[in-house]
């Protein structure tokens, strides 16, 4: 049997870690229903004035996509580590920056573009108006991008602890502030009828220079956990 090609193993990571997800369905459902609960409980909180969501709205559709992504960071490794198949990976002639942007990437399409895709459901429960919603929805396909990919250096460093939730929240938080501060801004610039493309255009930048620097750091981190 012939060795596969780099982008071949890469893909055949990909499908493996997307197909795993979808046979774990609560790997995908946890994300949708946090962010669905929390939503509704917004106009309970606050009250159902449709001219105080709205205002909220922006703000606080990005904080409940950031703690959904947090939220799933942890396992984004944890069971190939439980069974062995991490240390594999590290020894695949592979590159391992490829391999782990393989993992990022699939941790994204199962939690932050998903999120994306059905936030304009969560976006009508907040009375965000109609304008706002495309700018929304590709805000959060950027942004969750990032937050997946910085995540899964927290995630690479806490791998071989057994609980490493919260401190994977203390490590990479801060670094999810600036996408939360870039993110919310695009979605009011829309809904006040300002440009929103500076602000996605940062929100790209940074999606850039974490595909460069991420992997490298969550490799490295990798290679911590698994020696020590």
């Amino acid at each position: 049997m012939s060795t596969p090609t780099t982008l071949q193993f890469c893909l055949m990571l990909l499908r493996r870690q997307v197909s795993l997800a979808i046979r774990r369905p609560i790997e995908i459902g946890n994300p949708l229903v946090f962010f669905a609960i929390v939503v509704a409980m917004f106009p309970l909180g606050i009250g159902p004035a449709s001219e105080q969501l709205a205002i909220i709205a922006p703000g606080a559709l990005w904080i409940i996509a950031l703690l959904s992504s947090l939220l799933t960071s942890d396992s984004v490794f944890r069971s190939d580590f439980d069974d062995g198949s991490l240390e594999q990976l590290l020894l695949a002639p592979q590159p391992l920056y490829l391999s782990v942007l393989a993992y990022l990437c699939a941790h994204w399409m199962v939690t932050g573009l998903l999120l994306a895709l059905v936030s304009p459901v969560f976006a009508l429960m907040l009375n965000l108006p109609a304008a706002a919603v495309g700018t929304l929805m590709a805000s959060l396909a950027l942004g969750t991008a990032v937050l997946s990919l910085v995540g899964g250096i927290g995630a690479a460093l806490t791998v071989g602890l057994k609980r490493g939730g919260m401190l994977i929240s203390l490590l990479i938080l801060p670094l999810y502030i600036p996408v939360l501060i870039f993110g919310t801004a695009a979605v009011q610039a829309a809904v006040s009828g300002a440009p929103a493309g500076p602000f996605l255009a940062l929100l790209g930048a940074m999606l850039s220079l974490a595909v460069a620097l991420g992997p490298l750091a969550t490799a490295a981190g990798l290679r911590i956990s698994i020696d020590a």
